[in-house]
């Protein structure tokens, strides 16, 4: 097998590197003799074109480090360049810096000079200027006392009509209260007057059964008797047949014997009709009387249970109401803290602004004081130095003249010339200093009427805070007044409210009274009616057992009956109807 180094001739490598990367690959791939000549030469070419391409890379790679290289150097040699232009400037600097310090120096000692004569000028003006405001000082004391004067005043207003609303709204709601608790109390008497009325309505209810009750033990009583007169009629019609003749005794007995079995028939069929006709009356009794009882206990339960629902509603009302007073009382608690709290914030305020007011008039006394002081000071220094001077100039002169007496005849001419001259120019010196000194003077002056301006400003401007603060709490009054009154409308709409719904309530429970009367009358027609039509069953029944007068008089018996009845009826209507015209009038 050939070597496979041969397959790399046709490849020139580019770089040296390759090549040492390329012979130890071709030396591992020689050792593997299996695989076959294409495949080996495919893969060795595809790995020299990667190695190529890395090799391209790092080219490219090594020629953009030295670009950055060179960047990076140009750059350096800028940074130099800057780096000694700010050190020439640092040191110009420096130098300006110096030289600016001494001017400074110079300028400052300048100004002290400057400054200390301002001084002893600003010192005598002020001591004129402080006579001046000494008075107006004690003006502004005077104002302030009178402003702390009215503060007073104007809190001890506003907490009286405080106290006066509260004690006015304290009345007020003890009014409401005392209505309030008078409606509950006249709606309570009228519902135990409407309990009252209903009670009596049930006992007449419970009079008309029981007289109805009498009336059908009468009926059941009047139907024995007429059973036991026809038994009677019977026995006397027994006796008059055996008091007849033994033939037509014998011809009759048959007869007799018939009609005998056929009056034990009709009196056991009679008999066990009225049994029937007692049983069912007894059953149609229990059965009313049963109703009766269901129906009153009905309107017992339907009676406390209004009343425990009208006791729920009353107590549920009061308990409002009384909640709603307690939120009241507390709205107002909150109102009157937060009032109370206002008015000793603007206290503190006042109080704040009259001691910085105090501690600029006391500042402005000690400074009168110290300005006093220092005035009668410098005045005993000039004093003392005039007497110096003139002393000097005393000795002087007297010198001059022994001095220059021989002389004096030939200079005193020259001599007055200088002095008039000199005296004219001191003259001329001291008219312009003093009318430097009257500008000063002026703006002094200027400048103390300004701050006596502007501290009366101040006084103004407090004047108009304590009124913007008295028309605020006034505000706040009538806001908390207005809340007050709206409050109290609120209650009173309330209470009408309730009122109202008590009202209804009671019109409501009167219309159910009503329907259950209704309701008793309509169950009393139908058990009337019931027992009418029993009785004229029974009535059909033994209309072919009664005689004709007992008939004819059970018949008027029912009829009476029924008259009672509709005029039982007729009287309900017309008691429900003025009823119903009294509830529609109140």
């Amino acid at each position: 097998m050939p070597i496979i180094t041969t397959a790399y001739k046709p490849c020139p490598l580019k770089n040296s590197s390759l090549v040492f990367r390329v012979l130890p690959f071709s030396s591992q791939c020689g050792d593997v003799v299996s695989v076959p000549k294409n495949q080996m030469v495919k893969e060795l070419e595809a790995r020299v074109q990667q190695l190529t391409g890395e090799a391209e890379n790092s080219n490219l790679q090594k020629q953009k480090l030295i670009q950055e290289k060179l960047e990076l150097e140009r750059c350096y040699q800028i940074t130099c360049s800057e780096l000694q232009e700010v050190k020439a400037r640092r040191n110009t600097l420096h130098k300006e810096k110096d030289h600016l310090i001494n001017d400074y120096e110079q300028n400052m000692k300048l100004l002290q000079t400057k400054h200390d004569a301002d001084m002893n000028l600003l010192k005598k003006e002020h001591a004129l200027s402080a006579s001046k405001t000494s008075g107006m000082i004690k003006e502004l004391e005077q104002n302030i006392c009178q402003l702390k004067q009215r503060l007073q005043d104007s809190e001890l207003q506003r907490k009286q009509q405080l106290k006066d609303q509260e004690n006015k709204f304290q009345m007020e709601k003890s009014n409401l209260k005392r209505t309030y608790e008078k409606k509950v109390h006249d709606l309570q008497s009228e519902l135990d007057k409407e309990k009252e009325d209903t009670q009596k309505k049930i006992h007449k209810f419970e009079e008309a059964l029981k007289e109805k009750e009498e009336q059908l033990t009468r009926v059941t009583d009047l139907q024995r008797l007429q059973a036991q007169q026809a038994d009677a009629a019977l026995e006397e019609f027994k006796r008059q047949v055996e008091l007849n003749s033994e033939k037509v005794y014998a011809e009759m007995k048959e007869q007799m014997e018939k009609v005998e079995a056929d009056l034990t028939r009709s009196k056991s069929l009679r008999e066990k009709q009225s049994k029937e006709f007692l049983w069912q009356m007894e059953d149609v009794k229990r059965r009313y009387e049963q109703q009766i009882v269901e129906l009153k206990l009905e309107h017992e339960q339907e009676k406390t249970h209004l009343l425990q629902q009208h006791n729920a509603e009353k107590d549920s009302l009061v308990r409002d109401h009384e909640r709603e007073i307690e939120n009241l009382e507390k709205q107002l608690r909150a109102a009157n803290m937060e009032h109370e709290n206002q008015i000793q914030e603007f206290q503190k305020r006042d109080s704040q602004v009259i001691a910085d007011m105090e501690a600029q008039v006391h500042k402005l006394r000690e400074e009168l004081i110290s300005v006093n002081s220092q005035r009668k000071q410098q005045l005993v220094e000039l004093g003392l130095l005039r007497e110096e001077e003139k002393q000097r100039a005393v000795r002087d002169h007297e010198a001059a003249v022994s001095k220059l007496k021989a002389e004096s005849e030939k200079m005193k001419i020259e001599l007055k010339k200088t002095h008039a001259a000199e005296t004219e120019m001191t003259l001329e010196k001291a008219n312009s200093r003093l009318k430097q000194i009257e500008k000063e003077y002026t703006q002094k002056l200027a400048k103390s009427s300004q701050t006596i301006a502007e501290l009366q400003t101040a006084i103004s401007s407090l004047k108009e805070e304590s009124s913007r603060q008295q028309l605020a709490a006034e505000r706040r009054l009538q806001d908390v007044t207005q809340k007050f009154e709206d409050e109290k409308k609120q209650l009173i709409r309330d209470n009408d409210r309730a009122i109202k719904a008590l009202h209804s309530e009671l019109e409501n429970r009167a219309n159910q009274v009503r329907c259950a009367e209704k309701k008793l009358q309509h169950k009393e027609l139908e058990a009337q009616e019931q027992i009418t039509y029993i009785r004229q069953e029974y009535e059909t029944k033994f209309k072919g057992l009664m005689p004709v007068s007992l008939r004819q008089e059970l018949e008027d018996t029912i009829s009476s009956l029924k008259s009672q009845v509709n005029f039982l009826q007729k009287r309900a209507s017309i008691l429900q109807e003025e009823l119903a015209t009294y509830q529609g009038r109140r």
